[in-house]
C-alpha cells in the first residue's frame, strides 16, 4: 500500500469539507502524514464587469473572516491530529489547490464535493471536477450526506 506523507484538505468550511477532513485525519493517523488544510477564495470575475460599477466588495472583511475560520478549523483539527497546518489563498480555488499540492509536496488531496449537477454546475462550476481532472496526484472526493 502506498504511504501518503502529506495530505492536502481543501475546505470551504461546509459539511462535505468537514467529512473530507474526518477521513483525511483517519488516513493521516494511519500513515503518520502531515496534514494541510487549505481555504481558497476569489472574487468572481463578474465583480469586475461593466455591470459592477459602484459595487464595492468587502475584501478586507472577507479575508479576515476566512482567516479566522481557517484558524479555528486548524485548531480543531490539531486537537485531533497535531501534525496539521493551514494555508489561506486568494485565488481561484482549483488553481490554489493544485498549486499548494505541488509546493507542499502533497501525495494525496482529500476534498469534499457538493455534487452539483445541471444548471448549478454550469453556473458555479465544479472545483472538485477540475481538481480530479487536472491533478497529477490522487484525489479522493467525499460527498456531503
Amino acid at each position: 500500500m502506498t504511504a501518503f506523507n502529506r495530505i492536502l484538505v481543501p475546505t470551504d468550511f461546509g459539511e462535505a469539507a468537514d467529512r473530507a477532513l474526518d477521513l483525511a485525519i483517519e488516513l493521516a493517523t494511519k500513515f503518520e502524514s502531515r496534514l494541510t488544510l487549505l481555504h481558497a477564495s476569489a472574487i468572481p470575475a463578474s465583480a469586475f464587469s461593466a455591470y459592477a460599477d459602484g459595487l464595492a466588495w468587502p475584501t478586507d472583511e472577507m479575508d479576515r473572516a476566512a482567516k479566522k475560520e481557517l484558524e479555528a478549523a486548524v485548531s480543531r483539527a490539531k486537537g485531533r491530529y497535531p501534525s496539521t497546518d493551514g494555508v489561506l489563498a486568494n485565488r481561484e480555488p482549483w488553481e490554489a489547490i493544485l498549486d499548494v499540492a505541488k509546493t507542499r509536496g502533497a501525495d494525496l488531496i482529500v476534498m469534499g464535493t457538493h455534487g452539483r449537477r445541471g444548471l448549478a454546475r454550469a453556473l458555479i462550476g465544479s472545483v472538485a471536477e477540475k481538481v480530479v481532472r487536472l491533478s497529477p496526484i490522487p484525489v479522493l472526493t467525499v460527498g456531503g450526506r
